[in-house]
């Protein structure tokens, strides 16, 4: 299993690393709280078409949708939840 950086900041390692611990973590996370990856994948597509969608941040509430769709307990922050 990869390791993970418990005490730096993102300005500390470099874009390439960061992305990877990112899917790594995703890739990690328990099935139990994991989404299925079809309703993963719907989440996506529909964050993609978000016009809230920022370099891969949500503009509500600050998360990236990648992580945040990941979980399957999490829903969209919008006003008018989209999933």
């Amino acid at each position: 299993m990869e390791s993970y950086c418990r005490k730096c900041l993102l300005k500390d390692i470099s874009k390439e690393e960061y992305f990877k611990n990112v899917y790594e973590y995703i890739k990690s996370l328990d099935k139990e709280i994991k989404t299925p990856d079809g309703e993963y994948e719907r989440r996506l597509g529909i964050c993609k078409e978000c016009d809230k969608l920022v370099n891969g941040m949500c503009a509500v509430c600050g998360c990236f949708v990648e992580v945040r769709a990941a979980k399957r307990i999490n829903y969209c922050p919008d006003v008018n939840k989209k999933w």
